[in-house]
């Protein structure tokens, strides 16, 4: 069982920017792809960004170029930075793993919490 923690939220100025990080502990954690997702209110979960046991890496079309994950193997942790922010990056933010290669999809088998951004204008 993995457990997933979110971190580094907050609120943030347009055009600002940040580091989200993911503390990954309860298994094997260098075997799982490793996924970042946003949640808008009344939306769906939206992919953003994957990398995976060997750090390649995958974005979505939305935060290409503004985004880049990364992983360290041996602290267990996962990280988004973001830059150039919009009040449209406003939601809360997940890190998820799965046992499997990268998708662009919400087929992840360990969810966090989520920690919320708030991009003001």
């Amino acid at each position: 069982q993995v457990q997933l923690v979110e971190s580094g939220g907050g609120l943030v100025q347009a055009g600002g920017s940040l580091r989200l990080s993911c503390t990954a502990s309860g298994g094997t954690n260098n075997w799982y792809t490793m996924g970042w997702f946003r949640q808008v209110p009344g939306k769906e979960r939206e992919f953003l960004a994957a990398v995976s046991t060997n750090h390649y890496t995958l974005y979505a079309q939305s935060v290409k170029g503004r985004a880049t994950i990364s992983r360290d193997n041996v602290k267990n942790m996962v990280y988004l930075q973001m830059s150039s922010l919009k009040p449209e990056d406003t939601a809360v933010y997940y890190c998820a793993a799965r046992a499997g290669a990268m998708i662009n999809g919400l087929d992840y088998d360990y969810w966090g919490q989520g920690t919320q951004v708030t991009v003001s204008s």
